[in-house]
């Protein structure tokens, strides 16, 4: 009996730790810029510059991302699909400048 509780004490104790929150998306179609953006920097690995609205297969549309690849010559533009929240397309550009920062 005690064997038994001995092997289940760091099992509910591992159970109960606190996991990293990972960005969720709540239903419905990607509506702003900034989920827009999010989604093509994970897909890339790059830094998102600009979002823009384009029509893209359906209703719902979609969002023209650019990236900028810090360490590449080239960057991506994304295509982002608002209703499966995932990149439709990616084409490679010339690196987009970042902005600077005053």
């Amino acid at each position: 009996m005690r064997l038994a509780i001995l092997l289940f004490v760091p099992a509910i104790l591992m159970a109960g730790g606190h996991q990293p929150r990972q960005p969720r998306h709540h239903g419905g179609p990607v509506s702003t810029a900034r989920e827009a953006k999010a989604i093509a920097e994970q897909a890339t690995g790059g830094i998102a510059l600009t979002a823009r609205r384009i029509p893209l297969n359906g209703a719902s549309g979609g969002w023209e991302v650019d990236v900028h690849m810090p360490k590449d010559t080239r960057g991506w533009r994304c295509t982002v699909d608002c209703d499966t929240h995932g990149v439709f397309t990616k084409d490679r550009i010339p690196n987009p400048p970042l902005k600077k920062r005053r």
